[in-house]
């Protein structure tokens, strides 16, 4: 099981190193990583859970926070479905790849948060409002590719990031952190 304890910080140089594309057909090893990764962000919502193991809420893990240097990530987000329960949007991916991207760019109203940043950095973090992702799926178990907007595309190019050693605060203005970004879907 992977705990909070697990996660490296932006303060461990491994962080910023970069990954590499896993081999296909995936090895048991990988795929128990990936699934192990979705469990904890599943875990981390679960107010029991989350208590129980110290657990930090997550909607998106990557692989290289773990200190597994594989372009692999894991990503949960909760959906309240018509007759009000709750249900997960989840994918486990290995070797995504934006293939595509709107022009138009999008950001968190309140910023970015993540796993390995304590610190707090605030700042709109301007991202591509609406990628297509290639890559495998493990949950289908298959190669896809699906088209992701707004928050979930935020999601997903936040992780991919991490591949590239590359943290959220590092897209952030510098001079003006929250300097208005034109045309940008505001997600709240």
């Amino acid at each position: 099981m992977i705990t909070y304890k697990d996660i490296l910080k932006d303060t461990d140089p491994k962080v910023r190193e970069k990954s590499r594309n896993v081999k296909l057909p995936l090895s048991d090893e990988d795929r128990n990583t990936l699934l192990e990764m979705l469990q904890y962000i599943k875990d981390s919502v679960d107010e029991e859970k989350s208590e129980k193991y110290g657990l930090r809420p997550a909607v998106g893990l990557a692989a290289p926070q773990i200190g597994v240097m594989k372009k692999m990530f894991a990503m949960a987000i909760l959906v309240e479905e018509e007759d009000g329960s709750l249900s997960f949007d989840e994918y486990a991916f290995v070797n995504p790849k934006i293939v595509s991207y709107s022009v138009q760019r999008a950001y968190l109203k309140d910023g970015e948060g993540c796993l390995s940043v304590e610190e707090e950095h605030r700042g709109f973090v301007p991202r591509a409002a609406r990628i297509t992702v290639k890559g495998y799926d493990v949950l289908q178990d298959k190669e896809v590719e699906i088209r992701l907007r707004g928050y979930k595309a935020i999601v997903a190019q936040h992780e991919m990031d991490h591949f590239n050693g590359v943290l959220f605060y590092d897209h952030i203005n510098k001079k003006n952190p929250f300097e208005e970004i034109p045309n940008a879907m505001v997600i709240e």
